[in-house]
């Protein structure tokens, strides 16, 4: 029972990252940083068209996880990935996203076939 409870614990951690994830702008935040290698919160406040106060919020949950980390220079705060391994996630979510995209075209093609009466 007591490596259950762990186990649950080890979940609830990898769930708060999936969670942290979950927002496109993170996503392209996490995108943008993986091929940049750091930016100021301006860069990306241009680059992603949403507030400052938007895009550092959502580098917080990102920092919080330690998914990005940041330095200040001057009255700038530059940010990078600070695990760049969550790049891999996302090429893994794309081939999800592929699959269920040819699933979903054979079921309107096998659905087309049905009332073309084949």
């Amino acid at each position: 029972m007591v490596k259950i409870k762990k186990k649950q614990k080890y979940y609830k951690s990898r769930a708060k990252v999936a969670k942290a994830l979950a927002h496109w702008a993170r996503m392209m935040i996490v995108d943008i940083l993986a091929e940049q290698e750091e930016l100021c919160v301006c860069t990306l406040t241009e680059l992603i068209d949403l507030s400052q106060a938007s895009i550092s919020k959502h580098l917080a949950v990102l920092k919080e996880v330690g998914i990005v980390s940041f330095r200040k220079e001057g009255l700038k705060v530059f940010y990078s990935l600070e695990t760049p391994c969550v790049v891999d996630f996302f090429d893994c979510l794309d081939r999800v996203l592929a699959k269920d995209l040819k699933r979903r075209q054979k079921e309107l093609k096998d659905l087309s076939n049905i009332t073309k009466g084949e």
